[in-house]
């Protein structure tokens, strides 16, 4: 599979969450971020959305320790939660 067939594959998996709220993070993320990302990443990512969302939730705002094969820049990425829009 393409690049770009994967980038668009993993949009519609971030933001088709089932809760507005892990649209708002997962998806959120995703649009700000996949951008800079290279294989590894998208295929780290590809792994992560696989995973239970309160699980996701969890690490990104450190209510859950983070498991070791998630650890690094994209969790840290996603635990700035500065992606997630705020509605004013």
């Amino acid at each position: 599979m393409d690049r770009e067939h994967r980038l668009k594959r993993l949009r519609f998996r971030a933001w088709h969450r089932g809760t507005k709220e892990a649209d708002l993070l997962i998806g959120g993320f995703f649009d700000r971020h996949h951008g800079g990302w290279g294989d590894a990443e998208i295929d780290l990512f590809e792994r992560l959305v696989e995973e239970q969302d309160v699980d996701i939730m969890g690490w990104a705002t450190g209510s859950q320790p983070v498991p070791p094969e998630y650890r690094g820049p994209m969790m840290q990425a996603l635990e700035a939660l500065n992606y997630v829009p705020i509605a004013e």
